[in-house]
């Protein structure tokens, strides 16, 4: 909490605000009439009118009432009323503090359990209102983290289960450290993803057996920022420190600079949400470019053994921050490899602070920061994670506790069951491990520091001249600097080395010197910070003002802020004056104890020294070298724990091979109608009021069976020849979600939309079918539009959680299926879904089972519609959370006009599938053009945003299932879709044709 003497500023300026007669209210029973009186009174008298106008004593009243802790209050009066100055201004000063201070404490009752009614004079109803909307969010937060504890009861950590068959076997729960000294490090060549900052990329490239790193961040071309922010590619330096040390034969560390949105200005962080699927689609052709080059290079390096001509996938991808993570997410998830998460400032932790100021709406900070959208990426970052670094225990519990997708006690439970080799029932944490940031200690010399007796005298003379020739520069300039500042230079300097924020605490640390007299006389104090900001002057400004009210002149200095390569050199020099030592841990809010623990390093010589040898004894376990150590280590392990295989299968052919062994067979070009299993009549009239569902009497079994028995048509045979299926260059993708009201599909409009869209392209290009149904149901849509689906190159089925390839044998992607797999609950989570979907009143039969809809990787579930307006079911965001909080990581999405609820692997999803797709074949995604609807399923909104070019055709879907997707305190889908994009173009219907024939011809 802050302390007191903000609250004297407060209840002062209230005093000076409010009526200039004495108030008489000296009765020590709080009356909440008495003291909203007081306050209308003295608003009328400050505002010159009604209580509407504003009114400065009532804002300062809200002011404390909603900042401060009644604790600090009642010191605040128990300050006043032991001041011996007993004048008029300290009795009103006592009597208004001794009220407010019972507000506060009543204000607490209210929100929790009273009548708001009372409050309405002092808090303004907005904030009331969101008072009470945080009050009731917790409750139901509490009550759905208390059901999802219920669920998770079964996994006990004793009981002893039969691993399923395609479980891992139990792993040796000891992490084996990194060790640049293992024989075989120099054959691993790990190839990392890092967003994060350039220290951490050029320590992690210097760390033997890693071969590349690459920090992916994003490109400007703007005269408005340095021109070094334009360049696509700049290679980083390695650390002196671990140069001296370490053997890599790696190629280095690269800056990555990908366009992503306007390339001609400066993005804030808060608006570049709907630009980032363009951001992962142009990370991810870079990855597949060099992750061949990469095969490559390793070939030559190892004799032509190496990576055997496979690419070379990245080891790990680590994404920092909300959107960074949300790419790693993404990319961890096409590519199948781990990914690890770095909050640093988190999403949820910001709101609710905000909150507790009182002075923005939800709405209000929703809009400047983003912040739902910003939470949903953190979410998301957490479904995909293995591992979460973090600097402390505290950011772990106290801040990561406060997602849906991070359980600490479940967390805990699943660890010891993966140890144990039981199963986790399909739950999924990630592990939380505390890696300390790293620092470059390569000029610190620890014998240099372990000598002298903390006099500067003998180095740098009376004059400010070195009186040795190997110091430092920055010692003279800083020593110079800061003893201008000081009346005695000699004595103990505390050193305080911060970048200017008030989260570095630095006013508590002035207040507890400021305080202690005994501190004061035996030290110095020097402010340090580490970069220029745009918060210098507030927090220089604060500083003065205690340095002022303390009288601390001559015994703090606060000179101009330093490089980072200058902080070894700072801490040598503090070493020298003693203060460098391995700490007393204290609060950091409490400053009486801020104050006792200087107090006693200072003042204790053989503590100093203690502390000063305990901290050089174990300084390498914050130096980079470490930090990556640990870091890789727990990456190796997380590997093993979760099964990841070393690369995707499905991505380890190049293209060229890839498409070769995709080719149809001769075979599939003879005999040519002989199987009718799939024979499309043209003649026979469409039968538009009956149309297919997945109880049609062509189940999944047989229509695989007959696609696997599939002949091409003359006409499609002919195409093959020009343009092979799996080989094409350029694909269109018809996503138009096609429905009636009840949910069958809309044929006339999907006839329509399939034969505009094939008049021009059929074997010039190539289609892809991606729909939310079964491959059964797709294939008879098309049967009854008069579509051969062998004129596909391939179909999506089930929200993405299937991918068929009618004109070859078998048509199934097996490597698909294992590509989504991981993750997936399956069997596990398809009891829990309709118990957590339904809304609490809706009886069962609203939301069952579809078994005939049901695939290896999709449950599917029949919804049945209440009426248009209202619904039976929860929305998707509220699913999912209920879902996460139980170590469910599925991909959820309304089909077919809200009657179908289909439940899919995280990593799955039709607009995943399109880029499995593109590495697969080798397209370029700026060469893929999709068809979608205004209206659509809930994974609508996902097909928008990326490199690829996006049709919007209008007035065709009437019913889509968007209204089931977010509740409306959740982010808008101008979040998710960018408001101003050329690739995003909405269209009537009867240029289909037309666009298509421009897009085959641009390229």
């Amino acid at each position: 909490m802050a302390g007191n003497e903000w609250l004297n500023g407060y209840l002062e300026a209230i005093l000076d605000a409010g009526p200039k007669q004495p108030l008489r209210l000296r009765d020590r029973n709080f009356s909440f009439s008495a003291l909203k009186q007081l306050v209308v009174r003295s608003a009328a008298a400050a505002g010159g009118g009604g209580v509407e106008r504003y009114s400065p004593t009532k804002y300062f009243v809200e002011e404390v009432v909603s900042r401060f802790d009644d604790a600090d209050l009642h010191k605040t009066w128990t300050k006043v009323c032991s001041s011996p100055n007993r004048q008029e201004r300290n009795n009103r000063l006592e009597n208004m503090c001794w009220r407010i201070w019972h507000l506060a404490r009543k204000k607490k009752q209210v929100l929790g359990f009273g009548d708001e009614r009372n409050m309405f004079a002092f808090i303004p109803l907005i904030q009331w209102e969101e008072a009470q909307r945080l009050s009731k969010k917790r409750r139901e937060r509490e009550q759905r983290s208390k059901d999802a504890a219920e669920d998770i009861s079964e996994l006990s950590e004793g009981e002893k289960v039969e691993p399923p068959k395609d479980s891992m076997p139990r792993i040796n729960s000891e992490m084996k450290m990194w060790s640049e000294d293992d024989q075989d490090g120099k054959s691993k060549h790990l190839y990392i993803q890092v967003k994060y900052v350039v220290e951490l990329a050029r320590a992690l490239a210097a760390t033997n057996g890693v071969y590349r790193v690459d920090l992916l961040t994003r490109q400007i071309s703007s005269p408005d920022v340095d021109w070094t922010y334009g360049e696509p590619v700049e290679m980083l330096t390695r650390l002196s420190d671990v140069d001296r040390t370490t053997n890599n034969d790696g190629c280095g560390a690269y800056i990555i600079r990908l366009p992503c949105g306007p390339r001609e200005r400066y993005i804030p962080k808060e608006s570049l949400w709907p630009h980032i699927p363009e951001f992962v689609d142009r990370a991810l052709a870079h990855i597949a470019n060099v992750s061949r080059v990469l095969a490559d290079q390793v070939a030559e390096v190892d004799g032509g053994g190496g990576g055997g001509g496979r690419p070379i996938w990245p080891y790990v991808i680590h994404g920092h921050y909300a959107d960074a993570g949300e790419v790693a997410a993404r990319l961890a998830g096409l590519l199948n490899v781990p990914m690890v998460m770095t909050g640093h400032s988190l999403g949820r932790n910001k709101l609710e602070q905000l909150l507790k100021q009182g002075r923005v709406s939800r709405e209000d900070i929703n809009s400047t920061y983003r912040i739902m959208r910003r939470i949903e990426g953190e979410e998301v970052a957490l479904d995909a994670a293995e591992m979460v670094v973090t600097s402390t225990r505290q950011e772990i519990e106290e801040q990561w506790g406060l997602y849906d997708g991070f359980d600490l006690k479940l967390e805990r439970k699943l660890r010891v069951r993966r140890r144990r080799g039981v199963g986790c029932l399909g739950r999924h944490m990630p592990r939380m491990v505390v890696i300390p940031p790293g620092m470059d200690f390569s000029y610190v010399n620890t014998q240099e520091l372990m000598e002298g007796d903390g006099d500067l005298s003998s180095l740098i003379g009376s004059d400010g001249a070195q009186t040795r020739r190997d110091l430092p520069p920055i010692w003279l300039s800083t020593y110079q600097q800061i003893m201008r500042f000081f009346t005695n230079p000699h004595k103990p300097t505390i050193l305080a080395l911060s970048r200017p924020d008030p989260k570095k605490n630095v006013m508590t640390l002035l207040k507890a010197f400021g305080e202690c007299s005994r501190l004061r006389e035996l030290a110095n104090l020097v402010l340090l910070d580490r970069s220029p900001s745009s918060l210098n002057a507030a927090v220089l400004t604060t500083v003065l003002k205690l340095i002022d009210r303390y009288d601390l002149y001559g015994l703090v200095a606060y000179p101009k802020h330093h490089k980072q390569s200058d902080v070894p050199h700072i801490y040598r020099l503090a070493a020298k004056t003693k203060v460098l030592n391995n700490g007393v841990l204290v609060d950091p809010h409490d400053q009486s104890a801020i104050s006792d623990a200087l107090l006693k390093l200072v003042a204790d010589k053989s503590l100093w020294f203690d502390c000063r040898r305990n901290g050089l004894k174990n300084i390498h376990r914050f130096s980079w070298p470490e930090h990556c150590r640990s870091y890789l280590s727990h990456v190796d392990h997380c590997r093993a724990l979760s099964g990841h295989p070393s690369s995707s299968p499905c991505l380890d052919l190049p293209p060229a091979a890839a498409a070769a062994a995709l080719e149809p067979m001769s075979e599939s070009l003879r005999d040519v109608g002989d199987d009718l299993s799939l024979r499309f009549s043209l003649d026979a009239p469409l039968d538009l009021a009956n149309p297919p569902t997945a109880n049609s009497d062509m189940g999944p079994a047989a229509v695989l069976e007959a696609l696997r028995r599939h002949r091409y048509s003359p006409h499609a045979a002919a195409a093959v020849n020009d343009h092979a299926p799996g080989r094409r260059q350029r694909l269109v993708v018809v996503a138009i979600d096609c429905y009636s009201e009840d949910g069958r599909p809309a044929l006339s409009d999907l006839r329509r939309v399939l034969d505009a869209a094939m008049a021009v392209g059929r074997g010039r290009v190539g289609y892809v079918f991606a729909t939310g149904s079964t491959t059964a149901e797709a294939v008879e849509a098309l049967k009854c539009c008069h579509v051969d689906p062998g004129e596909f190159d391939a179909l999506v089925c089930g929200s993405g959680s299937d991918v068929y390839y009618p004109w070859r044998d078998p048509p199934e992607d097996v490597d698909y299926g294992e590509h989504v797999e991981y993750k997936w609950p399956a069997e596990h989570v398809k009891s829990a879904v309709p118990r957590l979907a339904r809304l609490d009143e809706a009886p069962e039969g609203d939301l069952t089972v579809d078994d005939a809809a049901c695939r290896p990787h999709c449950l599917a579930y029949s919804v049945k519609a209440v009426d248009r307006v209202s619904s039976s079911v929860r929305k998707i965001d509220a699913i999912r959370q209920r879902l996460r909080m139980r170590g469910f990581r599925c991909n959820l999405v309304y089909t077919r006009a809200s009657t179908r609820l289909n439940v899919v692997p995280l990593f799955a999803s039709r607009a995943s599938a399109l880029r499995y797709l593109s590495i697969r074949w080798g397209v370029d995604l700026s060469k893929i053009m999709v068809l979608v609807g205004e209206k659509g399923d809930t994974d609508h909104e996902q097909l928008f945003p990326g490199m690829h070019r996006t049709l919007v055709v209008k007035d065709l879907v009437a019913h889509g299932s968007e209204k089931l997707l977010r509740d409306e305190d959740n982010y808008e889908i101008e979040d998710v879709v960018p408001t101003h994009s050329s690739d995003v173009v909405s269209i009537p219907q009867d240029r289909i044709a037309s666009e298509i024939t421009s897009f085959m011809e641009k390229f």
